[in-house]
């Protein structure tokens, strides 16, 4: 089973931005920790960050055809604007589940609004680097009970 993992706009810059809202943890060690993670699930976890949101729609668009069987999506920013990730979600039929690791509810207003919420099986926010793995062990329940 293939899970892809996206990474959206800033991500890359876990483990120096604001560690008190994102922790010390780096976007390769998070990585390395789904991997590991995914093995013991018998899922391949495949992890892509990119800052250009074209290619993050792209990327997506590739889920069609790749085998992807879910995927785990950290938006950043774009989470609470960016209608064209949202529509090129929308396409896939697989389950998706949106993390994030900061409780985006219990921060700033804008940050309240997800446009990816309405399409997605389920929200992961707050704990951290381990919102990814929950999300991880969401995202292999959902492909499993399918």
């Amino acid at each position: 089973m293939n899970i892809l993992v996206l990474h959206g706009i800033n991500l890359n810059m876990f483990g120096k931005r604001d560690p008190a809202q994102y922790g010390t943890a780096t976007l390769a060690e998070i990585d390395q920790q789904l991997q590991t993670l995914g093995t013991t699930l018998g899922a391949q976890v495949n992890c892509f960050q990119t800052n250009c949101e074209g290619l993050m729609v792209e990327r997506i668009h590739q889920a069609h055809t790749d085998g992807t069987a879910a995927v785990l999506i950290n938006a950043g920013a774009w989470t609470h604007y960016s209608y064209g990730i949202r529509d090129a979600l929308a396409i896939l039929t697989i389950p998706l589940i949106e993390i994030h690791m900061s409780n985006i509810h219990a921060r700033e207003a804008f940050r309240h609004e997800s446009v990816l919420a309405p399409i997605v099986r389920g929200q992961i926010c707050g704990f951290g680097a381990d919102s990814y793995l929950l999300g991880l062990q969401a995202a292999v329940s959902a492909v499993k009970t399918a």
